[in-house]
């Protein structure tokens, strides 16, 4: 992983704890899954001779990940073929296509987002969204919160977005409350 500037630095030591610098505390993989999750960049280094284990880190949550049998994303003949084009020619562009794939998977589920988040939200002839201002929230954060599927800069309090969002719901409710005096 390459580490850019303020990604927090996670060291590992020989008892095999790993110690958040950013935060000054002990940290499990979960807490490391989270803070994948959330987009937060970091590094892991090995405490005693530097070493760059990022790479081997991540394995290790994913490994702990498809290990709970709820949880396992990667279906068993794609670790297979996986295996496979470990010492095959095709070995050296595998990770540049996986990470396009994923990349590529990434912007599709942003899109479909999108789509739902304009589906859902658009107010239905008659029915105003004040009418439901004491159930749900007119907002695609609400949604994804209501289904505990809350986006990351979201769930975790970007303040940028966060100010650009209550912006935008401010100006909705303005409009709302203009369709509602008409």
């Amino acid at each position: 992983m390459r580490m850019r500037s303020g990604a927090t630095v996670i060291k590992k030591y020989a008892n095999r704890r790993l110690y958040n610098t950013g935060t000054s505390s002990y940290v499990t993989l979960d807490d490391l899954a989270e803070m994948v999750k959330c987009g937060e960049d970091f590094s892991v280094t090995d405490a005693k001779s530097g070493e760059d284990i990022t790479h081997t880190v991540l394995t290790q949550i994913i490994f702990e990940q498809e290990s709970k049998s709820d949880q396992s994303i990667l279906p068993v003949s794609f670790l297979r073929e996986l295996i496979s084009y470990y010492g095959d020619q095709m070995q050296a562009m595998l990770p540049g296509f996986l990470d396009n794939a994923m990349k590529a998977f990434a912007e599709q589920q942003a899109h479909m987002r999108e789509q739902m988040d304009k589906a859902l939200y658009q107010p239905q002839p008659g029915h105003s969204l004040s009418d439901h201002d004491d159930t749900v929230e007119p907002s695609p954060a609400g949604f994804y919160a209501e289904r505990g599927l809350g986006r990351r800069h979201e769930a975790h309090g970007d303040p940028a977005m966060s100010g650009e969002l209550d912006d935008l719901r401010l100006q909705l409710r303005a409009l709302q409350a203009r369709i509602d005096n008409l």
